[in-house]
């Protein structure tokens, strides 16, 4: 099986992490040098011997370590179920799927239609077992302790991680999966960072309502183009860097 592009998944992550400041912003700003009370999200960094920089860089290492452990599993296992049900069917049947969860992360981000967040409900009985490990990792006094969290925080429900996923099922086995994740995991990676280096202000700015519709039409343009392609019957090359292709066998 050929990979699929890995450029229009980086995108949808760099478009998509406005909605990463408000599921992920309160934790990055903690990390940040602004003084206790101006922190959105009451996490303890009891030490300050290492730059911002440095812990967010172990904070979203255990981040994006889960996505991919995530993508793995969602490539791996559709990997087996394609192999039992046929390919066909299930690669046109997971492209269109993969296209329409864009266009509802697209509206999501715009606050337009709110259904994606009701599949976030999926996660949820992981992450109330998942969530009290998070207080034995206080205080977040180095960078272990910092990787863990974000390893932890990595399975938090999110709408826009779970439309990913579908992308990572098609791509055809567990590595691919695993690279599709962090393909978007680093996409998102400058907005956090950003966040953790500059605190609640940029939070509070990438937040308002222009930049949320300007990242949700630029995915809901992703999700349609991928739709007219697949309608269309068009295969040409230079989409490849706009939409997420069906991997080839």
């Amino acid at each position: 099986m050929q990979g699929i592009s890995l450029f229009p998944v980086f995108l949808i992550g760099l478009f998509g992490s406005v909605h990463c400041a408000g599921m992920c912003g309160g934790i990055v700003s903690a990390f940040s040098m602004v003084p206790p009370a101006a922190r959105a999200f009451p996490v303890p960094v009891a030490t300050r011997s290492a730059p911002a920089p440095a812990r967010m860089l172990s904070y979203n290492a255990g981040r994006l370590g889960s996505y991919m452990l995530a993508g793995a599993i969602a490539g791996g296992v559709a990997n087996g179920a394609r192999a039992l049900g046929g390919l066909g069917t299930f690669q046109v049947g997971g492209y269109w799927l993969a296209n329409l969860m864009l266009v509802a992360l697209g509206l999501y981000l715009m606050d337009a239609w709110r259904g994606l967040a009701r599949v976030e409900t999926l996660g949820n009985s992981l992450w109330r077992r998942l969530k009290p490990l998070t207080a034995r990792l206080q205080p977040l006094d180095g960078p272990v302790k910092l990787f863990g969290l974000g390893a932890l925080w990595g399975w938090l429900p999110c709408g826009m991680v779970y439309s990913v996923l579908v992308t990572a099922m098609l791509s055809g086995s567990a590595a691919s999966g695993a690279a599709v994740m962090l393909a978007f995991g680093l996409g998102t990676l400058p907005m956090l960072m950003a966040m953790g280096v500059a605190g609640g202000r940029l939070r509070m700015a990438i937040q308002r309502r222009p930049v949320r519709i300007a990242a949700g039409l630029l995915v809901l343009g992703f999700g349609l183009l991928g739709i007219a392609r697949a309608a269309a019957g068009t295969h040409a090359h230079w989409l490849d860097l706009f939409c997420i292709p069906g991997a080839a066998a």
